[in-house]
Parts: C-alpha cells; sequence; structure tokens
C-alpha cells in the first residue's frame, strides 16, 4: 500500500478524502500521525500558496508525498470574500454559525447572491514540481439555515437546483462538491486510466 499523508486535522475534510483514496490503495496518514510537528501557518494570499505551504511542510516532515488542500467561498458581490480567510472570516477560534451569521449580515440588502466555493489541493512529490487541481461548486448565499448535514458555509449556500449543500447526504456531496471535483482531478493524474 503506498503512503499519502495529508495535511489537515480536519475530521470532515479527512472523511471526505479516505473514503476516496483508501479504495485506490492508498495508506492515508493525517496530521494527527505526526503530533510533534508544529501546526503549520497559511499565510499565503492565494489557494495554491496555502495549499503547497502545508503540503511541503508535512512531506519535509513525514518523508512521504503529501497532499493539502486550501478551499473557501468566494462571494461575487464581496470582490470574493472571504476567500482564502473563509475558516477565520469573523475573527480567529470562531465557529462556523459565527462565520455564517457574519456572511448572513454582510449580505443584508445585497442582490447578487451568487458564490462559489473553491478548492486547490497541492500534490507535493518529494523531487517533482508541485502539481495543482482545483474544483468548483457554484450557488448562490440563501437568506437563512437550512439542513444539518455537512460543515462551514453549507447550511447557507443553496444549490442551483434550489437545496442547501448542508441537505444533502455525504455521498451525495461528495459526488459533486468542490472537493470531490478537485480530487478526481488529483486522482485522475494519480491513476490514469
Amino acid at each position: 500500500m503506498k503512503q499519502l499523508a495529508i495535511a489537515t486535522q480536519n475530521k470532515h475534510k479527512i472523511i471526505e478524502l479516505e473514503r476516496m483514496l483508501k479504495p485506490l490503495g492508498y495508506d492515508v496518514l493525517t496530521l494527527y500521525d505526526f503530533p510533534e510537528l508544529k501546526p503549520i501557518v497559511e499565510d499565503g494570499d492565494t489557494y495554491e500558496q496555502n495549499a503547497l505551504i502545508k503540503a511541503r511542510t508535512l512531506s519535509d516532515h513525514a518523508g512521504v508525498d503529501a497532499i493539502a488542500d486550501d478551499s473557501g467561498l468566494d462571494v461575487f458581490a464581496l470582490d470574493g470574500a472571504p476567500g482564502v480567510h473563509s475558516a477565520r472570516y469573523a475573527g480567529e477560534d470562531v465557529t462556523y454559525d459565527d462565520n455564517n451569521r457574519l456572511l448572513l449580515q454582510n449580505m443584508t440588502g445585497v442582490a447578487d447572491r451568487r458564490a462559489r466555493f473553491v478548492t486547490t489541493i497541492c500534490l507535493y512529490q518529494r523531487g517533482a514540481e508541485p502539481r495543482y487541481f482545483t474544483g468548483h461548486l457554484d450557488g448562490e448565499i440563501a437568506t437563512r439555515y437550512k439542513g444539518t448535514n455537512g460543515f462551514g458555509f453549507d447550511p447557507i449556500f443553496r444549490l442551483p437546483d434550489g437545496r442547501h449543500l448542508a441537505e444533502l447526504a455525504m455521498d451525495e456531496k461528495n459526488a459533486i462538491s468542490h472537493r470531490a471535483k478537485a480530487l478526481r482531478k488529483l486522482i485522475d493524474y494519480l491513476h490514469p486510466v
């Protein structure tokens, strides 16, 4: 079994990524397997920069190939905010609900509610140039919460079919999500048909 380290401690991301990588023969490691590694500072200005910082740091520490993603929500009317700052939109050490409430407040009275989730995955293979795989999920910011599945902005993100992302079962979300789209591109690169 090949080892591949994922530079995250987000349990939701780990579950999503493991479900897609393990059937392909990967022994998935995460930051939980390397508790001695200090927290990785994501200080890049783009999704690509942040993903590279995390993947390179973990690969160098663990001595195995690594992937990392940086994800966020780009809201058109807010000039792309919260963007790369999505996890910290309402400040440091905040809850998903804090971020959602601030976004809904900032969207009060805004007619253009278009938004898209973005994920960029960096594959950092030792001795090779980093590779990037990006996926998008288009929708809009709703005016209220709906659904109990998912995490982050899922309860206020409305898909083109009218459902909120938090209403989808995990398998259904994995089939259409921005992360799944980016991961499929990565998998196609690792295992071309």
